[in-house]
């Protein structure tokens, strides 16, 4: 149960918090937004846990330690990562205007399909990942990252811009692959 593969996937839920303190801007009195540091600091970690994110699975395959235990973290893993990070760019303003509505399909595609697979599941039905939601995962967590970065260089404007970009790439293929899965799990419904 407490495989290095499942320490890993455990050691990203628990760096959540880590990043939310770094990014919140009300930890230091007077501030209205993260300093540099900050988002330096946020950007190692949250480095740090898309790598932890690549090796959980890789190890677990490569190891023959696939556990339920990890099957049943990973996605949640990703999901809460997911959503404190968007929470905490809309918050602090990194994400704002009409990129929020690009923020938002994001998350709700998140919970829809988390939802989804748990009623899939129950009907013992399984819905592999597709090939285009790993490159929707990729643009997301790219775009994610940053704007985290762009926060440490508030003077590289052209980075903002890009990972905003990216973040409307990214939605555009959640839409997509939402939709692919949904399809999937409404032939299964009554």
């Amino acid at each position: 149960m407490l495989s290095l593969p499942n320490i890993l996937t455990l050691s990203r839920i628990l760096a959540v918090p880590i990043l939310v303190f770094l990014l919140w801007p009300g930890t230091r009195p007077g501030l209205t937004q993260p300093l540099p540091i900050d988002y330096w600091l946020a950007f190692a970690l949250y480095c740090l846990m898309g790598i932890t994110d690549y090796f959980d699975g890789y190890l677990a395959r490569a190891q023959g330690t696939v556990s339920k235990l990890g099957v049943f973290l990973d996605p949640i893993a990703d999901k809460i990562m997911v959503g404190a990070v968007i929470l905490l760019l809309v918050f602090t303003r990194d994400v704002d205007g009409w990129h929020v509505i690009a923020a938002l399909i994001i998350l709700l595609r998140e919970i829809t399909v988390s939802g989804l697979r748990e009623f899939l599941a129950g009907l013992q039905v399984s819905v592999p990942v597709s090939q285009l939601a790993k490159w929707k995962t990729t643009a997301q967590l790219v775009a994610f990252g940053g704007l985290i970065l762009a926060g440490a260089l508030p003077d590289w404007a052209l980075l903002k811009t890009a990972a905003l970009g990216l973040l409307w790439v990214a939605a555009v293929l959640t839409i997509i692959t939402g939709w692919d899965y949904l399809r999937v799990g409404i032939k299964h419904m009554d």
